[in-house]
């Protein structure tokens, strides 16, 4: 007869890429996953899987569903992983069944506050929100560090249109038992201490992340997608936190 201790439950890691992006981003986090005893599954979210996809009346609302559906047909443990805007579903998700979860990390992000949105100033009859130039990006605070040359082509041709509509819905979160699920945050283009900061001052942005319970914070220092610059580092970073 064998114990439960020789025989754990899988710890099952869903990895959500931020805007673009689909499960391909994480194909060198997957593999260190899997040799740490993890089971990772990297989603793709509604409008994300081609190019010619039907973005239209695609809302923050599909992202959160279809992410429940891959958290519910899962046995055992379920660690979210949220990077940059997958951030957004994956707090909505942790809010709609809170008990479900096992701990959420979040990658370069955090969980918006209630009624925000990540771009509300996108046009309403906008359909598409194409990658912007890397220059604009780095304007705007959103750093390609440590991606070489070949990394950034490879990130541009295999890049998605987002979809518009999802970028323009407002986050809502309403049940407070999702304070209470432990949370760690991989500070990547932005130095830990400023996170820190933002957080004893209860500035607005960092407002949810005040309020959890169990917070973690780990720095990674890189641009804004440690999946393609610094792989192993963030793997590392995810295991330990799942088996947490």
């Amino acid at each position: 007869m064998t114990s439960s201790q020789e025989h754990p439950e899988p710890v099952h890691v869903v990895l959500v890429p931020g805007f673009w992006l689909g499960a391909w981003a994480w194909e060198h986090v997957v593999p260190d996953l899997e040799r740490a005893g993890l089971r990772p599954h990297p989603v793709t979210l509604p409008g994300l899987d081609a190019p010619s996809a039907d973005r239209a009346g695609l809302t923050l609302a599909d992202h959160v569903a279809a992410l429940r559906e891959v958290v519910v047909a899962l046995d055992g443990p379920v660690v979210l992983v949220g990077h940059s805007g997958g951030a957004a579903p994956v707090s909505a998700v942790v809010d709609a069944d809170p008990e479900r979860i096992r701990r959420v990390v979040y990658v370069d992000a955090g969980p918006l506050p209630e009624g925000a949105a990540i771009m509300p100033d996108l046009p309403a009859d906008a359909v598409d929100w194409p990658l912007p130039e890397w220059a604009d990006l780095e304007r705007d605070g959103t750093s390609v560090a440590g991606i070489d040359e070949d990394g950034l082509a490879r990130f541009r041709e295999r890049s998605v249109p987002e979809p518009a509509g999802v970028a323009r819905a407002p986050s809502h979160l309403s049940d407070p038992r999702r304070k209470q699920v432990p949370t760690t945050v991989v500070c990547a283009s932005m130095p830990a201490q400023v996170l820190r900061t933002a957080i004893d001052e209860r500035q607005p942005w960092a407002a949810e992340l005040a309020d959890l319970a169990h917070l973690e914070i780990v720095e990674l220092p890189t641009g804004h997608w440690p999946m393609f610059s610094r792989p192993a580092d963030l793997s590392r970073l995810i295991v330990a936190a799942a088996r947490r």
